[in-house]
């Protein structure tokens, strides 16, 4: 083994003993003082915000030589907005409920035996992440909130801001009195680093890849460590025969291009055939009006010139971009058939007045999010009031959907006897 390997093993192990000494402070820190540290925090990164600025435009220009795309220059872009919304995220999660030591049922057994399932903190999660330095805010706020410690591996992208925002939150657990190896961060762009954490058996309890095909395809093969897996958003819109037309084409035009870079963009459209000549040309309009390129089938096409011919691979394509594909299809049950075969069960919705078509839809459609009359781009943590979330689990084990606070907490049964012997 090289010298290099042996230091980021060494370094590594480092960073989980560590961590896993900061777990079992944390797992029984205070609700004041655990709040204290996501508000100072907040401070901090309001306080510190051209520092952080400056560290972003490092990693900024260093991309920007690469001549890398749009959607990773738009994830990576950090400005006053972006860092008061990483602030106010850590506010929001201060105030949330303490997940930690709450009772979720309770009964008692007919020998009086008295049975509590409380939820108590994972432990130690790594989380391993590409270009988009807010996730090292949310992240590291919902892991400290549930009682656990982080040990975060952001993107080489996003290596500067990363560290100036660790900063921030490093700042808020010493002013609150918690450890420092609460929230860590791997100091080195080296790969290697991120094969280290997968073996990491003994000191992570779970690790929650957030990136693109190729980072979930090497974590999944690799990792012998549990995961919550965030897979690519294949996300759909499908607009029903019964659809209002101006809903349709509102909820259509901003599900694709209120923002294009995140996960719960929508990437495909269906349209029910014997209503597109009604209710699709609005719909291309405005995508259209709002710089959105549409590739489509034969039948869109017809509809509309400046329709390019969409390819097989179109179907199954996240772009993260202002590009969009438009299917025909005969009725809900082509449309579900199409979102089972293409979709990555993330995030898909529905746009239809027909109430037993939109509950078909929910109840036939297998993704961690399903809309009926809303954006998919509502698929967020904060949106669904959680305050922030490390990722959208995709999986079915533990965790689905946006993993917030309760989601990174596991259960423990507690029994209270009175001298209960078991005959």
């Amino acid at each position: 083994m090289d010298a290099s390997a042996t230091e980021i093993r060494e370094m590594m192990r480092k960073i989980g003993d560590k961590a896993k000494a900061a777990a079992r402070q944390l797992a029984t820190a205070t609700t004041a003082a655990k709040n204290a540290a996501l508000r100072k925090s907040a401070e901090s990164l309001r306080r510190r915000q051209n520092e952080i600025l400056s560290e972003n435009a490092k990693d900024m220009a260093a991309v920007q030589e690469k001549a890398i795309e749009s959607a990773l220059l738009d994830r990576l872009m950090l400005n006053k907005e972006r860092i008061e919304a990483m602030a106010k995220g850590l506010d929001d999660i201060a105030e949330l409920p303490d997940p930690v030591g709450a009772v979720i049922d309770e009964w008692e057994r007919p020998n009086g035996l008295r049975i509590q399932r409380r939820r108590v903190p994972l432990g130690v999660i790594g989380i391993i992440y590409e270009s988009r330095p807010n996730v090292t805010a949310d992240a590291g706020a919902l892991c400290l909130k549930a009682g656990n410690t982080a040990i975060l591996r952001g993107g080489s992208e996003s290596f500067h801001s990363s560290a100036a925002i660790i900063e921030s939150l490093s700042e808020g657990l010493n002013t609150a009195g918690l450890p420092d190896a609460a929230i860590q961060r791997v100091p080195t762009r080296d790969r290697a680093a991120v094969g280290e954490m997968l073996q990491m058996t003994d000191t992570l309890d779970v690790i929650v890849p957030r990136g693109g095909k190729s980072l979930i395809e090497r974590v999944s093969a690799e990792s012998r460590v549990p995961l919550f897996k965030h897979l690519e958003g294949l996300c759909h819109c499908y607009v029903n025969r019964a659809a209002d037309p101006g809903m349709a084409r509102d909820v259509v035009v901003n599900a694709k291009m209120r923002r294009t870079s995140i996960c719960g963009a929508t990437e495909t459209v269906l349209m029910d055939l014997d209503a597109a000549a009604t209710l699709l040309p609005p719909i291309l309009d405005g995508l259209i009006a709002a710089g959105c390129e549409v590739r489509g089938d034969a039948a869109v096409q017809a509809l509309d010139e400046r329709v390019v011919a969409a390819t097989d691979e179109d179907w199954d394509t996240e772009y993260l971009d202002s590009i969009v594909s438009v299917k025909t299809v005969n009725g809900l049950d082509e449309a579900i058939d199409h979102i089972t075969h293409h979709g990555s069960n993330h995030t898909d919705a529905i746009i239809t007045e027909d109430t037993a078509a939109a509950e078909a839809f929910v109840d036939r459609v297998d993704s961690a999010i399903v809309l009926v009359n809303a954006s998919t781009q509502f698929a967020d943590g904060g949106e669904f009031g959680m305050g922030a979330e490390i990722g959208i689990s995709t999986g079915k084990l533990h965790a689905r959907g946006p993993v917030g606070v309760e989601q990174l907490t596991s259960n423990k049964y507690v029994v209270h006897g009175t001298g209960q012997c078991r005959p």
